[in-house]
C-alpha cells in the first residue's frame, strides 16, 4: 500500500496517540490538514463512540495535572479548558470540587514552596497577586496568605 493517502480517521488516531486532545482541538487539527469537513465530523463521532475522544476525561486529567504539577487554581483551570474548546459546564465541573478551606490549604502550600516574605504588606500583596495569577479567587488567596503567614511564624 505504498503511496496510499491516509484517511481522516488514521490522521486523527495518530494525532491522539501523540497527545490527548479535545473535540474542538481535533476538529481544528483536521481542518488545518484540509480534511473534508463531513469526513472530519464523521471521524470525530466515530472516535467519541469508541471512547477515544472524550472532553470530560480530557478536562478531568488536565485539571488534575495543572492543579498538582503547577498549583493552578480553579479559575485558571476553567479558563484554560474553555480556551481549548471544552464546554463551560464541563470546564467548571473539572476545575471545581474543592471546598474553600481545601483551596486555601492548597494555595498556602503553594506559597510555602514558592517562598517569599509574608510579614509585611508588600510581601503579602505579592503573594496575593501570585495566587490570583494562578487562578485562585481573592477570598481564597487572602485566607491562604494568612494561613501561610501563621505557619511561617
Amino acid at each position: 500500500m505504498a503511496g496510499r493517502k491516509a484517511t481522516a480517521f488514521e490522521f486523527a488516531v495518530r494525532a491522539l496517540s501523540r497527545k490527548e486532545r479535545t473535540v474542538a482541538e481535533l476538529r481544528s487539527w483536521l481542518t488545518e490538514r484540509e480534511v473534508d469537513p463531513a469526513e472530519a465530523e464523521e471521524t470525530i463521532e466515530r472516535l467519541i463512540e469508541m471512547d477515544q475522544l472524550d472532553d470530560e476525561r480530557y478536562a478531568s486529567l488536565f485539571a488534575e495535572d495543572k492543579r498538582e504539577l503547577f498549583g493552578w487554581g480553579p479559575g485558571r483551570i476553567r479558563e484554560a479548558l474553555i480556551e481549548r474548546g471544552v464546554a463551560r459546564q464541563t470546564a467548571e465541573a473539572a476545575a471545581g470540587g474543592a471546598s474553600h478551606s481545601e483551596l486555601a490549604e492548597r494555595a498556602a502550600d503553594l506559597l510555602a514552596r514558592r517562598g517569599g516574605e509574608l510579614s509585611d504588606d508588600s510581601g503579602r500583596g505579592k503573594a496575593l497577586a501570585f495566587l490570583s495569577r494562578r487562578g485562585y479567587e481573592l477570598e481564597v488567596a487572602y485566607d491562604a496568605v494568612r494561613l501561610a503567614e501563621r505557619r511561617a511564624a
